[in-house]
């Protein structure tokens, strides 16, 4: 199959070119960048949400973008069972539009983070994540002030109970406690997945380390995960 990708764009956008570019990089193929203001993705199998700052992260961030009008059609998509990935400001709107659970809260510095940080794969068995292997550490870095992700107690429990808590911050030697968390995130989560699956939020940024000429390529195996699971049909 052609395994045709979108990449979304709003006002604010600052990742999007760099998913054009990783994508094309990592798996040979051509992602079609689609202002916010379409309201139809036809024949696309994976849309990107990228990351930035969305109508200038005003109210919250993602809160406007949740509005826009390409958004109904994403929805749709994921309902579908099409392959949807929100990376930074992308897992923000998503979880806006209820497409994941939770919220995006202040770091916990109240500070802007951009670093590397260590991440542990904690579900390899996702549309995104088979070329990784569970337990497997990664260096990835994040850019963002809102990535404390917090959800009630009972949801959180539901996450781990189905798996769906896909990536973790963790120290380099894999070892998980909260001081690992440099926003805070509530029981270190850094991505999650749908109930189904097929949507993924994770706040690092793997486009940004999916070449060598990028300094590394922990991020590279995310691209070719998907490109599988697309080859394979979903």
């Amino acid at each position: 199959m052609s395994a045709k990708a979108a990449v979304v764009v709003f006002p604010g956008s600052n990742c999007d070119q760099d998913n054009v570019r990783s994508w094309k990089a990592v798996t040979g193929l051509t992602a079609d960048l689609v202002w916010h203001k379409e309201t139809s993705l036809p024949n696309y199998d994976l849309v990107i949400v990228p990351g930035g700052f969305s109508f200038g992260d005003y109210l919250r961030c993602g809160a406007i973008a949740r509005f826009s009008p390409i958004m109904g059609e994403i929805v749709r998509l994921a309902k579908r069972g099409n392959l949807i990935l929100g990376i930074c400001n992308g897992f923000q709107i998503l979880t806006e539009a209820g497409l994941l659970p939770g919220a995006l809260n202040r770091n916990k510095n109240l500070l802007y983070l951009c670093l590397d940080v260590h991440l542990r794969v904690e579900n390899d068995r996702t549309a995104f994540t088979g070329d990784y292997r569970r337990g497997q550490v990664l260096k990835i870095p994040i850019s963002h002030g809102e990535g404390g992700y917090s959800l009630k107690a009972s949801e959180l429990k539901a996450l781990n109970d189905s798996d769906r808590v896909v990536f973790r911050y963790c120290a380099p030697d894999g070892t998980v406690s909260p001081e690992d968390a440099p926003n805070g995130s509530q029981d270190n989560v850094a991505g999650i997945v749908n109930g189904r699956g097929n949507v993924l939020g994770m706040m690092p940024h793997p486009e940004r380390l999916a070449e060598e000429d990028l300094g590394g390529t922990d991020g590279r195996a995310l691209f070719t995960s998907i490109l599988q699971t697309l080859k394979g049909g979903l």
